[in-house]
């Protein structure tokens, strides 16, 4: 038992002056020990689009909406639009005649 307490307030030390030396460390060498693996998740997460690029697909959006608002398509067309929209593809100004 007293082994057990002994081995676990050791490793308690040494992480303590694991982390102190550390943030002691120059900010280049502080690197997350796991950082290969964030760049990794972040790598394959889809990227933002540009700010021209989203405004255009808003404005799609936003003619899709009062399209379908005003009854000028139905619902499929307006789904299969709104389904383009997400994947990124912009639809024609004059809406989705599908």
């Amino acid at each position: 038992m007293v082994a057990a307490a002994v081995l676990l307030q050791l490793l308690i030390v040494i992480g303590a002056l694991y982390d102190t030396a550390r943030l002691l460390a120059p900010a280049a060498d502080r690197r997350s020990p796991c950082s290969p693996l964030w760049r990794t998740a972040l790598r394959s997460q889809p990227r933002a689009r540009p700010p021209r690029r989203r405004a255009e697909l808003e404005a799609a959006e936003r003619r899709l909406v009062a399209q379908r608002m005003r009854g000028e398509i139905d619902a499929d067309p307006y789904r299969a639009g709104m389904r383009s929209l997400a994947d990124g593809h912009r639809i024609p100004a004059s809406g989705c005649d599908g």
